[in-house]
């Protein structure tokens, strides 16, 4: 099994976010791709704005027309991105994608180190930022080549899972 690395898409112009989403809809429909396409990314910037008097801060993507992958890099994996609509190759010269290096990455905020966490399967958590904030659920599975934990969340009277980013939460 190959090691996975961070490889660069070019997309259509503003199709980014699609691509995104046709990718990881492709994953979830193929689950052996699960293990090999680890995640999608699109780099977002906060930037302040400031319109009629008033600042605003506003995500911005850092560059429009890319998309980042975190995958093993194979005929089967290469296949399916090259072929997701929306996208017109890889970053590198000819056909062969070239990874990102350790100096590349970490302006991105991508590091290769893994988080130790101090919650396992079945511990209450609380989501501390992002869109799921001020949330708490059970920690259902824990995803450490994502730095992801998977939580059920009471949404609409349901139970529903939901991947939340290891910095986003804390153990209750």
């Amino acid at each position: 099994m190959a090691e996975a690395k961070w490889y660069v898409v070019h997309t259509y112009s503003g199709y980014e976010n699609k691509v995104k989403a046709n990718i990881e809809k492709t994953i979830e429909n193929n689950k052996h791709l699960a293990e090999q396409i680890l995640e999608v990314r699109v780099p977002l910037e906060d930037v302040v704005e400031i319109k009629n008097g008033a600042k605003r801060t506003v995500q911005k993507k850092m560059f429009p027309g890319y998309v980042l992958l975190n995958m093993e890099m194979n005929d089967d994996t290469w296949y399916v991105v090259r072929n997701t609509r929306g996208v017109t190759g890889f970053v590198g010269p000819g056909s062969k994608p070239v990874p990102l290096t350790e100096a590349e990455m970490k302006p991105l905020g991508i590091k290769a180190e893994n988080v130790s966490v101090d919650f396992v399967e079945g511990d209450s958590i609380a989501v501390v930022a992002g869109v799921w904030k001020d949330t708490v659920g059970v920690v259902q599975k824990l995803d450490y080549s994502k730095q992801t934990a998977t939580i059920n969340v009471e949404l609409f009277g349901r139970e529903t899972p939901v991947e939340i980013s290891f910095a986003e939460v804390r153990k209750l």
